[in-house]
């Protein structure tokens, strides 16, 4: 236990000061001259209302350069993302302010153009400019604390539910900052939008591509069910800034909800002092009063053996499934090795937002490359309960997970593909993550289940009689069911606070920072999992039940069910998907999360409760 405190106070004194944890951009600043060209890209369009993000251009309005559309090639993690980074006509110079200028002239919107406009404008469609990598933002000020605040993206347009109209937003204000790092070199440090609704009729286009606006009220409806013509404008407002490069991408970063996170950590740390008190009364008190009296040598009074030393005999006995539970074991340890590094890396800064898509890429490369000591210890735990088959037991830990995720992912892809939106995986990406798996990660865990097979098997401390015994009756509390329910809320409970925010950057378009949090809960979740595994497999043992193998698994494992629940308390209390196709993208992927959690947390309390096993039985003499 004082371990446990230690630990948990060094993480906590490490993240004292959350703001402060400094981060690596992963991209050189660019330096401009006064008049310089700054490029202005588009990354895609996105609604949490449908989660299916669509192609900047995928609305007419949105006019294509002279000179033709150039895609960004990206990494693999915007790709799944569903970025789709592409030049855009408008014309921005540094320092250089420019009143009103034409996008596009008179624009007209023949009637399928027109009712894809008012769908997207319906849905609460934003759009995602990018300028010097930095994306835009639209600034706000909260009604109840009149505190000014920032959302991604700018508004596509306004619908009123009441009168059932659409307008368009087809003047945009962008705001950009610099700061001076010489009299000549400027970089850009902010990037504002104000998004306006005019009527094209008010707008006046000269010769030259300038554009005056004339006085009024008037905004631009859209139709949905007839022709539209439409003037896109803009105009360019440069400011001085004092924000330094490396602090630009503050405004984004900023959680105004730093107190319930703090409050979310003491929640934590109460929980899993509280787990570690009951362990410790049990370790000091239960299991050393045990020892010591089956440790006791009284040669005139011979005594029945009782409680969790009777079924010493069975209690490592092969279980059924050793196969499929190797192949869990294995995959659980190759998603917590990817976890650790990712959340650590990130907690240090060098897997910031800046660097498009470097999270997702990094998750995935390291997955792939740690099937190595995956397959390792999946081998040799799978040699240790005396299995034999061990190629196929490889291929089934190589395969398993992966195999669940493609499937489901591969499937939803179909119906993001029948939406035509961005975020469907292109057919050759999805061939290239094919190859990674088949062609890096299956040898890796084959090669690495190879050689754990090939070791001795781990020294159990007592021998495994030929006969089993019979299993009595089991108490009510003591019910799978049962057990792993209770299991899953504490450890559930250390977590649930951080997981709304998790959910909210997944579902709501909001950027996830905050990874010093999330390595001091990751943490938690470890001791929280590690500990009720323990307790459900001592009580299992002392009830006579040596079936505690898959049992531990699956207890530790329980929280996933509260993890799954609160995900349908999620969709229907903080999100406002009505459609099939969106729901159905909601319920899969967020599945797939929670099968990933339960393998992850199963295999964690599984490894400590066989350290457990092993330790009370080697403390006591068998004769």
């Amino acid at each position: 236990m004082a371990h446990t405190v230690f630990i948990l106070f060094v993480c906590i004194g490490f993240l004292l000061k959350p703001h402060a944890t400094f981060y690596i951009p992963g991209v050189a600043p660019l330096d401009f001259h006064k008049g310089e060209n700054v490029e202005v890209k588009a990354v895609k369009m996105t609604s949490t209302k449908t989660q299916l993000p669509y192609d900047y251009y995928d609305v007419a309005v949105h006019c294509k350069p002279l000179n033709g559309t150039k895609y960004k090639s990206e990494n693999l993690g915007e790709i799944l993302r569903g970025d789709r980074i592409v030049n855009t006509k408008y014309k921005v110079e540094m320092d250089v302010n420019v009143q009103c200028q034409t996008l596009c002239k008179d624009i007209t919107l023949n009637q399928e153009q027109s009712a894809t406009l008012g769908k997207r404008i319906r849905n609460n469609y934003y759009v995602h400019l990018l300028v010097d990598n930095l994306p835009c933002a639209t600034k706000f000020q909260s009604v109840q604390t009149h505190e000014v605040l920032y959302e991604h993206g700018y508004r596509l347009g306004m619908y009123t539910k009441e009168s059932d109209e659409a307008f368009l937003n087809n003047h945009l204000v962008i705001k950009l900052f610099y700061h001076k790092e010489s009299e000549e070199l400027y970089r850009v440090v902010g990037f504002e939008v104000e998004p306006k609704s005019i009527d094209s009729k008010r707008i006046t286009v000269s010769d030259d591509g300038s554009c005056t606006i004339q006085n009024g009220k008037t905004t631009q409806k859209i139709d949905p069910k007839g022709e539209n013509k439409v003037t896109m404008t803009y105009e360019i407002e440069w400011s001085a800034s004092e924000t330094r490069w490396a602090s630009r991408w503050d405004t984004y970063l900023t959680m105004t909800d730093v107190q319930i996170h703090w409050f979310s950590i003491v929640n934590s740390v109460i929980v899993v002092f509280f787990l570690a008190g009951i362990l410790s009364m049990i370790i000091v008190k239960t299991l050393r009063r045990d020892i010591a009296r089956y440790n006791q040598e009284d040669s005139d009074d011979v005594t029945e053996e009782t409680g969790w030393k009777l079924v010493h005999g069975d209690v490592f006995r092969p279980p059924r499934r050793k196969n499929v539970l190797a192949a869990l074991i294995g995959s659980g340890i190759q998603i917590f090795l990817m976890s650790f590094i990712v959340i650590v890396f990130a907690a240090l800064g060098m897997l910031s937002p800046s660097s498009r898509g470097a999270l997702i890429t990094a998750a995935c490369f390291l997955y792939v490359f740690m099937g190595l000591v995956a397959g390792f210890y999946s081998g040799r735990i799978y040699k240790t309960i005396k299995g034999s088959n061990w190629k196929r037991t490889a291929a089934l830990t190589a395969t398993l997970y992966p195999a669940v995720v493609f499937s489901v992912g591969f499937f939803l892809n179909f119906f993001i593909w029948g939406r035509r939106s961005s975020g469907a995986v292109p057919f050759s990406t999805m061939l290239a993550i094919l190859v990674m798996w088949l062609g890096i990660s299956f040898p890796l865990v084959c090669l690495g289940f190879y050689f754990g097979y090939r070791k001795q098997p781990y020294e159990q401390p007592v021998r495994t009689n030929q006969i089993p015994r019979q299993v009595p009756e089991q108490q009510w509390f003591l019910h799978p069911v049962l057990s792993t329910l209770m299991a899953g809320v504490l450890p559930f409970g250390a977590m649930f606070i951080e997981l709304f925010f998790i959910f909210s950057a997944i579902w709501e378009n909001q950027y996830y920072y905050l990874f010093g949090f999330l390595f001091l809960v990751f943490i938690i979740i470890i001791v929280s999992c590690s500990q009720i595994s323990i307790v459900i497999t001592y009580f299992q043992l002392c009830g006579e039940d040596y079936h505690w193998w898959w049992r531990s698994f699956i207890a530790s494992g329980g929280s996933a069910f509260y993890v799954f629940t609160y995900s349908i308390f999620y969709f229907f209390t903080k999100l406002d998907i009505t459609e099939l196709v969106p729901s159905m993208l909601y319920f899969g992927y967020t599945l797939l999360i929670c099968f990933t959690f339960w393998i992850l947390t199963g295999t964690i309390g599984f490894i400590a409760s066989y350290i457990f096993v092993r330790k009370i039985y080697a403390a006591v003499k068998i004769e």
